[in-house]
């Protein structure tokens, strides 16, 4: 991890932290197409308003995924992925469909797929009406979604249960729910495959780091970023203060009462600026004028 000295607060960058490569290829694809094309992504782009205002300054128009009908003939599926039968709903309609979901979010169709294929019913550990767990379950109707251990009862008593998960989820919840399901239906065989991405278990990695040095932790992030918001549960469940924001102005000085030592990570869409201006906002509250310009992006964050 990375520490910066602003007297009284020493802050600590974790090790691995803010955007990961999904969708860092997606707005690189987004805005190459907004150069040439207008065009519409169907839904958001990441679960980040600085990402969101960044794109529509550029021309990006939203619609929802769900419907049939965009200001553009260009539409953008985003991140997170989508159904099949939602590509090509949007292409039968006459549009012309860029696809940018993260491959670690296609690696998961492709799991789920062989499941579905092989007979097994088809689980995913996720939450309930995220765009990617809705993706996911799009094409197979009978997959049930579960989230905690009594959310187990809503699979079907069948023979063979085969288990993914969305791609954000933290992996000791997702082994601890895989295990339950082994626990509670003895007799059943139950496949599963690990689809939780590498961004998010180094980012969950580095966060216990963290914890074992910091007193406080910011999550900066989306207020629907879900794994900014599981990044700040871990802090808390692992015995720091922690808070989800979005930007700097959400922090109150009175939570840095008694604070020496604050630890600093972001979800998987957050924009390396935004951590930058949190740091930069700390700082400032430390009365500190340590230059943050010599920390450069790819020091911080590799």
């Amino acid at each position: 991890m990375k520490s910066i000295l602003a007297p009284p607060y020493e802050i600590l960058i974790a090790k691995h932290t803010g955007m990961c490569f999904g969708v860092r290829q997606a707005i690189e694809a987004t805005e190459t197409l907004l150069q040439k094309n207008s065009a519409t992504i169907l839904g958001q782009l990441a679960h980040n308003p600085t990402v969101k205002s960044r794109l529509a300054a550029k021309g990006a128009r939203t619609a929802p995924l769900e419907k049939s009908q965009a200001p553009t003939k260009q539409v953008i599926i985003t991140a997170h992925g989508a159904a099949d039968r939602d590509r090509k709903r949007w292409a039968n309609a006459g549009y012309q469909v860029t696809d940018t979901t993260c491959p670690l979010v296609k690696v998961a169709h492709a799991k789920l797929d062989k499941l579905v294929a092989e007979g097994f019913q088809p689980v995913i550990i996720g939450k309930e009406g995220h765009v990617e767990v809705r993706g996911l379950q799009g094409d197979f109707p009978k997959a049930r979604v579960i989230l905690h251990p009594d959310d187990i009862a809503t699979i079907p008593h069948v023979e063979r249960i085969g288990i993914i998960s969305q791609t954000t989820q933290p992996i000791d919840r997702v082994r601890a729910l895989v295990n339950e399901v082994r626990k509670q239906r003895p007799e059943v065989e139950v496949v599963y495959f690990d689809t939780v991405c590498s961004p998010t278990k180094d980012r969950q990695t580095a966060l216990h780091e963290l914890c074992h040095s910091a007193e406080l932790i910011f999550a900066i992030g989306g207020k629907n970023s879900n794994n900014t918001a599981q990044l700040a549960r871990t802090a808390l469940k692992l015995g720091c203060k922690a808070y989800h924001i979005e930007e700097p102005n959400d922090i109150r000085p009175e939570w840095l009462d008694g604070i020496r030592k604050i630890g600093v990570t972001a979800g998987t869409s957050t924009l390396d600026q935004s951590l930058e201006a949190v740091v930069l906002h700390l700082q400032a509250l430390a009365n500190t004028q340590k230059s943050f310009a010599r920390f450069t992006p790819k020091e911080l964050f590799h």
